[in-house]
């Protein structure tokens, strides 16, 4: 039952809905957020072979459009709305924060269930952040007009541990071991589901405090934001490439950031109230993206 994507959206909505009503009994497992998206990267990991990577690593057009869409659209796309609409300067500094990061991992969990090119949405994720090092802080400076610092070597790590080595292990048991590995293949959409929504009730928990500052302005800015990264990423894929899969997987790509980072510098460099776009956006984005996999697998598997 768990395996099946529609499945996400409605429990997603329950988790989100327990962190908030019990905050205080979720906040002492903050620490084990990394292992389970790590555990997460395995479960995809272990559906992957080597060619998958050499494949998407091949595929120059589409690295570079999605790098353009990340750190070209989105950030324009947070400063249209925030100026436009007069969102004020604490939320608009965080809504365009958001818009300068890199892509989320959620983003790889999403293009699982949607069967999206994984691994292609791995090696986008993985490029994306190393690119923010350098572009976060430039384009902060640009849009901002504030310098601020990326942790580097912390990012770095992260996605060492997060990403890559979970990923390689799952890559490389599924290599070596072949059929071996089909049981627990069958259960990995399944546990990668649970346990995303089990990040989001922690995540939603440790915001409690932060979501009860949000307007309706915002939500509704924040969605769009979101939104209109999803379809951009969807469209120009579909545009360039004629590929359905990959156009899929460069809309999980562009629309989904990595919210959490926007979260530790908003509160570095800003202050709680300009990390409120990005708490809203991860809780946002994790039920649009969702809502589209779910949708996008029902449309494979009626083919």
């Amino acid at each position: 039952m768990l395996s099946n994507p529609f499945l996400l959206p409605p429990l997603l909505l329950l988790a989100s809905a327990i962190g908030l009503w019990q905050p205080q009994h979720l906040t002492p497992y903050q620490s084990y957020i990394s292992g389970l998206l790590a555990a997460i990267m395995f479960a995809m990991g272990s559906s992957l072979r080597f060619a998958d990577f050499s494949r998407a690593l091949k595929r120059v057009r589409v690295l570079l459009l999605a790098m353009i869409l990340q750190f070209g659209c989105m950030p324009l796309i947070a400063w249209q709305l925030a100026v436009y609409f007069e969102l004020g300067l604490d939320f608009s500094t965080g809504l365009i924060l958001v818009g300068c990061v890199a892509g989320g991992t959620a983003s790889n969990l999403m293009c699982f269930l949607a069967r999206g090119d994984v691994a292609l949405s791995i090696s986008l994720t993985a490029i994306s952040t190393l690119l923010s090092v350098l572009l976060t802080p430039l384009l902060a400076a640009n849009y901002l007009d504030q310098i601020i610092y990326v942790p580097a070597l912390a990012l770095a790590t992260n996605i060492l541990q997060i990403v890559i080595i979970p990923v390689f292990i799952g890559l490389l048991l599924n290599q070596l071991t072949g059929r071996f590995l089909e049981p627990f293949q069958r259960i990995s959409a399944a546990l990668s589901t649970v346990l995303i929504a089990i990040i989001v009730a922690i995540i939603v928990a440790l915001n409690h405090d932060r979501l009860g500052q949000l307007s309706g302005l915002l939500l509704a800015l924040v969605l769009c934001h979101n939104l209109l990264g999803l379809s951009l990423g969807f469209i120009l894929g579909l545009l360039l490439t004629k590929d359905h899969r990959i156009a899929r997987t460069l809309a999980f790509e562009t629309g989904m950031q990595n919210s959490g980072l926007a979260v530790v510098l908003a509160v570095k460099f800003f202050g709680g109230m300009v990390a409120v776009p990005a708490v809203l956006f991860s809780i946002i984005h994790n039920l649009s993206g969702s809502l589209l996999a779910s949708y996008w697998a029902r449309r494979e598997s009626t083919k």
